[in-house]
């Protein structure tokens, strides 16, 4: 058998997530589905990660094993996509792999970006791909509160109760926000996630941003470690998986 990993691009807006799940369509299923019709053979994907319903990723990565020598990458790459075009799906790359590697255990650090468009005018080109706020930012206070999340911290406050991780400590390397004309894009850097984790960050960086909270009640709330006082979540279509480092 070869373990291929690859590397996946794709618009979430119209899936339930990656993980496979009865109530409609998901990345895993549609890849599964391809690939097996591609390779003549039942394949199983494993991603890095579960993205939600809506979330959408530049660089997810993923592993499958299979049967078959994939001798010309290009051709094959070519050959998946033009049945995953329909779905707003595209595999960028893919890689031989030794046996024992994973796309999850294997991951050293995930990278998550999300972006917000600040301003009055509505979304035409980005609509269900930013968070679109008509209210004036302050970008100064909201990189103070970014900077609150780096290192390693119980994050309770931004789980999701469905959220299945055993731990809520999780290890921020980076919490980087940065802010161009109308646009600011929220980066942040860890080996793993809790689930809802950066949407949950995101709204309550939002509060602090259009002056609903001060940097104190930020603070407060962080550190409560309670699910109730965390601001509301992020919508899910401003979020992407942008880089998985192994």
């Amino acid at each position: 058998m070869f373990t291929q990993q690859i590397i996946v691009e794709y618009l979430g807006t119209n899936f339930v997530g990656w993980q496979i799940q009865k109530n409609g369509l998901s990345v895993q299923e549609v890849l599964e589905k391809v690939l097996s019709k591609c390779l003549k053979e039942k394949i199983k994907v494993i991603g890095s990660g579960r993205t939600d319903s809506g979330v959408h990723a530049s660089e997810q990565s993923a592993h499958f094993k299979t049967k078959h020598k994939i001798n010309d990458k290009n051709i094959f790459i070519n050959s998946v996509n033009y049945f995953l075009s329909k779905y707003s799906v595209s595999i960028l790359d893919i890689k031989k792999r030794q046996s024992k590697f994973h796309a999850r255990h294997s991951a050293n650090e995930r990278v998550y970006k999300y972006f917000i468009i600040n301003r009055r005018s509505s979304l035409v080109l980005e609509k269900n791909k930013a968070w679109h706020i008509k209210k004036k930012l302050n970008v100064k206070i909201m990189k103070k509160g970014a900077d609150i999340l780096k290192g390693t911290h119980n994050f309770s406050t931004f789980r999701a109760s469905s959220c299945q991780a055993k731990s809520p400590i999780k290890t921020m390397k980076k919490a980087i926000i940065k802010k161009n004309k109308d646009r600011i894009v929220l980066t942040f850097q860890s080996k793993s996630f809790l689930q809802q984790q950066v949407r949950s960050m995101v709204g309550s960086l939002k509060y602090l941003g259009e002056g609903k909270w001060n940097l104190n009640d930020f603070k407060k709330a962080f550190s409560s470690k309670k699910r109730a006082k965390c601001a509301p979540p992020a919508p899910a279509h401003g979020l992407y998986l942008t880089k998985v480092i192994y």
